[in-house]
């Protein structure tokens, strides 16, 4: 797993209201799932990422609190 968060600041001019995934257009979301399927892409290869689901505002707020578990877990804190 390689959960990746978009987040944008609170007080963006443009994106400050957006508060969850269905707050996005949707050919932004299909970009972002493009962009995270081929950055790591080496030329020549297929690519070795799958963007499997796209997840809402609160699946995200749970995988950065398991990443801080896991992350005080390993080096206290």
């Amino acid at each position: 797993m390689d959960d990746k968060v978009v987040a944008v600041l609170e007080n963006d001019n443009f994106w400050g209201g957006a508060t969850d995934v269905c707050d996005i257009p949707p050919r932004l979301i299909e970009r972002l799932r493009h962009y995270f399927a081929t950055y790591k892409m080496v030329p020549g290869e297929p690519s070795p990422v799958i963007v499997q689901e796209v997840y809402d505002a609160a699946h995200a707020r749970q995988v950065v609190s398991a990443a801080m578990d896991d992350y005080r877990e390993a080096f206290g804190g």
